[in-house]
């Protein structure tokens, strides 16, 4: 398991536990099915025990965690979780790039998106999969801050999380690469035009082509 580093103390430490928790359970630096040891996690972080547990418990309530009753894990999610997922994914993010593409005003808008497409180009001539995933991140974090529904937002980003270590583990395939790459190609084009319909119906194919590629991760004899 990857090391946590130790929080400092000032600031909302709870808050900042849960963070820290999240961004480590959701990077899938936790194998599926590992138990989460309470004691361990404080110790790492130089914390007591108590914001640990109140952190697991609540990346349970949001389903980022399982439970046994005795200790948390990581669970393993199956198809029908993914279709799960991806049906209010679907729900969720057509309408957030609507939105967002309705918002469009200023060419200095587009330059976050340009930016991170330039480079998961780059990374994906150079064979370099952790560059085109960390430039893939910061695009995506480039039009969530446009979102202006900020329970939208919050909504979005949990049932992302849900399957962003599945995201992670594919996106070592060049071809995976590829779609993935064309997918936010049409989306950028659509928000450079202003065009609100064009980015939901774009973000609305990405999602049904991740959907496809994360099943079949979890089958990897399917066709």
């Amino acid at each position: 398991m990857a090391s946590l580093k130790t929080l400092d103390r000032p600031g909302l430490l709870g808050d900042r536990v849960y963070i820290t928790l999240r961004e480590h359970v959701c990077s899938g630096w936790v194998p599926s099915g590992q138990p989460l040891q309470e004691a361990a996690l404080a110790a790492q972080l130089g914390v007591s025990r108590t914001p640990v547990r109140e952190a697991l418990a609540r990346l349970a309530s949001e389903g980022l965690l399982g439970s046994d009753g005795r200790s948390f894990i990581v669970p393993s999610l199956s198809e029908a979780d993914v279709d799960d997922i991806y049906e209010l994914r679907l729900l969720l993010e057509p309408e957030a790039l609507r939105q967002i593409g309705l918002r469009i005003r200023e060419k200095a808008q587009m330059a976050p998106f340009r930016e991170q497409l330039a480079v998961m180009v780059a990374a994906h001539v150079e064979d370099d999969a952790a560059a085109f995933m960390d430039a893939n991140y910061r695009f995506r974090a480039a039009w969530l801050e446009l979102v202006p529904n900020p329970r939208l937002l919050r909504a979005i980003e949990l049932y992302a999380d849900h399957v962003r270590y599945l995201r992670a583990l594919t996106l070592g395939d060049r071809e995976v690469r590829t779609v993935v790459l064309n997918g936010l190609k049409r989306i950028a084009a659509a928000l450079a035009a202003a065009d609100g319909a064009g980015a939901s119906g774009a973000m609305r194919q990405h999602l049904l082509e991740a959907k496809r590629i994360l099943r079949g991760a979890l089958t990897p004899n399917s066709k």
